[in-house]
């Protein structure tokens, strides 16, 4: 009989009536960093040197701008699915 009481105030115990919500978690400071610094030319550029500029400063720009997006569409889709859930 003891062994009963205590089991059913043990089991008892371990209950909650209080509803437990997750949160989607934030986005981490480490993800969230900028875009390199594009380049730029000196006053004495050259044609040869624009025409690399341009063509580094293109490819810095939209390989940034390919990362950031996919990244931003991810969390929204992991976002959207983990609220769902619910």
């Amino acid at each position: 009989m003891k062994y009963i009481i205590l089991i059913a105030l043990l089991l008892s115990g371990c209950s909650t009536t209080v509803p437990v919500t997750a949160k989607f978690p934030e986005v981490p400071n480490n993800i969230m960093v900028k875009c390199v610094q594009l380049q730029s030319l000196s006053d004495d550029a050259k044609l040869s040197d624009v025409s690399k500029t341009i063509a580094i400063n293109y490819s810095t720009y939209y390989e940034c701008a390919v990362k950031t997006d996919a990244w931003i569409e991810w969390y929204k889709i992991q976002k959207n699915i983990f609220e769902s859930v619910k």
